[in-house]
C-alpha cells in the first residue's frame, strides 16, 4: 500500500501508474502467471481514476504480453519479464494453489476473514470479545508475574506444559469432568484440535456427523483430510439425536460433531434432557464425540448443563476447550481431554505439525488458571455480555420487529436472525458492507434455504451496534422493494 500511494503522487499520467503497479506485483513475483488481477472496478477505485484510464492500461499491458482476458476468469496473468526471455517457463503457481490437498475457504468466507480487520467496518460478524473487555491490566500483570518466575525454556513435552495441564485438570473438575493431566493435550486453538482429530482418527470417506447450520460448514478442515458432512436437525433444545441411527449406517459416519453450548451459528444451549438423550444413542450406537464447548464460560443469567464429558463413563468423547472466546485468541491456547491412547496419538501428530503449543503462551495460560483470575475475569465478562446482549436486542425490536424473528440467546454473543422476506442473503451481504456493516450470511453455515444472518454482539461498541442494526434495517427494506 505504501509503494501505491508513492506512485499516486509521482507526475506520472494516471495510467501509467497502473502500468507500473502492475508491472511491480508481476515482476517480483507477487502475482505469478495464472493469478487474477483486480477487477477494472476495483483498480479505478484504489487509483482514483473512470474506468477508461484502467482499460488504456490494461490495454497496453496485454499489448505487451503480460496479461490477457480470459472467458469466466476475469483478466489474468500470462507472462512476467523472464518468461518473455526464456525458453523454458517458470513454475505455474497457481497450479500448485489447486493442488494443494486443503481445501480453501468459500470465497464469503475469505472476505469477511480479511475484512474483519478493517477498522472502519463495523463488525457484526467477528466471533471474539471487543478490545474494550480486554483485561490489559491484569494481563500484563500476569506477564510480569511470568517473566519474573521465568527461567530456561524451550521445546515442551509432546502433551504440553505440565503445570497447565494440572491446572486445566482443577479446572475441569469444577465442571464435572475427571481429566489427568495425561489424558489432557494442550493445542494451538480449538480449530487446531480439529485438524488433528480429522487426520489422525478418522478414516478417509467416512462421515461427520453434525448440527445443521453448523461452523464447520464455513471450513473444510473435514473435507481435506477426506470426510463428508452429514447435517442433522436441531430445535430449541439443541440437537435432535433422532435419527442418529439412520443416519449413522446410511453415511458410513465415523463420529459426531456438536457445540452443545450457545452453539455457533445459532446461539441455542442444548438442555439437560437432551444431552442426556444425546448421550445415550451415541453409547447405544458405538459413536464417539467430539464436544466443542469454547462458549461454556459465556453464559448470562444460570450456568449451563454439565458437560457431555462429565457423563461420559465410557471415554465416548472428545471434549475440546479454549481461552480465545473467552479471555484472548493472541495466546492460541486450547486443549483437548480424550483417554490416554487418543491423546498420545494427537500428541505425536501435534509434535510432527509444529513441535508444541508456545512455551511462553503455555506460562501465561496456567498462571491465569491457577490463580482464580481467570474465573474473576469471566464474571466481568458475562456482566459486559449481558448489557450487549440488552443493547443488540433493543435495537433489532427498535429497528427489525417487522423484518425478522430471533431468540434472545442465554450466553454467548451470537444471534441468529431469520429474514422474512426471501432474499439473496449474498446481495444482502454485499450491500451492508457496502455501507460499512460485515456481517454473516447463514449460508455459509450450511442453512437451506437462504434467509438467516449471524450476528455478533460481543466486539462491535454500543454505539456501533446501534448504528449496524439500523443500517441493516433501512439496507433489507431496500432490497424489499426491488
Amino acid at each position: 500500500m505504501a509503494r501505491n500511494r508513492r506512485s499516486q503522487t509521482s507526475q506520472q499520467p494516471k495510467y501509467q501508474q497502473i502500468i507500473d503497479y502492475i508491472r511491480g506485483r508481476i515482476s517480483t513475483g507477487e502475482w505469478p502467471i495464472g493469478s487474477k488481477i483486480p477487477s477494472q472496478r476495483v483498480l479505478a477505485e484504489q487509483f482514483g481514476v473512470n474506468r477508461s484510464t484502467v482499460i488504456t492500461a490494461l490495454e497496453e499491458l496485454m499489448a505487451d504480453g503480460l496479461i490477457e482476458g480470459k472467458m469466466g476468469m476475469g483478466t489474468v496473468v500470462v507472462n512476467n519479464t523472464w518468461t518473455l526471455l526464456a525458453t523454458t517457463p517458470p513454475p505455474d503457481w497457481n497450479e500448485y494453489v489447486k493442488s494443494g490437498l486443503h481445501k480453501p475457504s468459500l470465497t464469503a468466507v475469505r472476505k469477511i476473514n480479511q475484512d474483519e480487520f478493517d477498522p472502519d467496518l463495523i463488525q457484526l460478524s467477528k466471533g471474539e470479545l471487543s478490545p474494550d473487555i480486554f483485561p490489559l491490566d491484569t494481563m500484563k500483570f500476569v506477564m510480569e508475574k511470568v517473566t519474573v518466575q521465568l527461567g530456561r525454556f524451550g521445546y515442551e513435552e509432546p502433551r504440553g506444559y505440565y503445570p497447565l495441564r494440572q491446572a486445566l485438570s482443577e479446572y475441569l473438575r469444577r465442571k464435572g469432568i475427571e481429566a489427568s493431566p495425561s489424558s489432557i493435550l494442550i493445542v494451538s486453538g480449538a480449530l487446531q484440535a480439529l485438524q488433528l482429530i480429522s487426520v489422525g482418527l478418522l478414516h478417509r470417506g467416512s462421515t461427520v456427523l453434525l448440527e445443521q447450520p453448523s461452523y464447520l460448514y464455513s471450513l473444510h478442515v473435514f473435507q481435506s483430510a477426506g470426510m463428508q458432512l452429514a447435517g442433522l436437525q436441531m430445535d430449541p433444545y439443541g440437537l435432535k439425536p433422532d435419527d442418529i441411527v439412520k443416519r449413522r449406517r446410511q453415511e458410513n459416519s465415523s463420529i459426531l460433531y456438536t457445540i452443545p453450548c450457545f452453539h455457533n451459528p445459532t446461539g441455542i444451549l442444548m438442555s439437560e434432557s437432551r444431552r442426556a438423550e444425546l448421550m445415550r444413542v451415541c453409547e447405544a450406537e458405538r459413536l464417539p464425540v467430539i464436544e466443542d464447548d469454547i462458549y461454556r464460560e459465556l453464559w448470562i443469567e444460570a450456568p449451563p448443563p454439565p458437560p457431555l464429558k462429565a457423563r461420559d463413563k465410557h471415554g465416548h468423547v472428545l471434549y475440546v476447550g479454549s481461552l480465545s472466546k473467552t479471555l484472548t485468541p493472541g495466546l492460541r491456547i486450547g486443549w483437548v481431554v480424550g483417554p490416554e491412547p487418543v491423546i498420545e496419538r494427537l500428541s505425536d501428530l501435534k509434535m510432527q505439525t509444529d513441535y508444541g503449543a508456545s512455551s511462553l503462551s503455555s506460562r501465561v495460560a496456567a498462571e491465569w488458571l491457577a490463580s482464580g483470575l481467570y474465573e474473576e475475569h469471566m464474571g466481568e465478562v458475562r456482566e459486559q455480555l449481558k448489557i450487549r446482549r440488552a443493547a443488540v436486542i433493543a435495537a433489532l425490536q427498535k429497528h427489525l420487529h417487522d423484518l425478522a424473528t430471533w431468540e434472545v440467546p442465554q450466553g454467548g454473543f451470537l444471534i441468529w436472525l431469520k429474514i422474512n422476506d426471501k432474499l439473496s442473503m449474498m446481495e444482502l451481504f454485499g450491500k451492508a458492507l457496502r455501507h460499512g456493516i460485515l456481517l454473516n450470511p447463514g449460508n455459509i453455515y450450511g442453512q437451506e434455504p437462504e434467509g438467516y444472518l449471524r450476528i455478533s454482539y460481543g466486539y462491535a461498541s454500543l454505539e456501533d451496534l446501534e448504528t449496524g442494526i439500523e443500517r441493516l434495517g433501512e439496507i433489507i427494506r431496500s432490497l424489499r422493494s426491488v
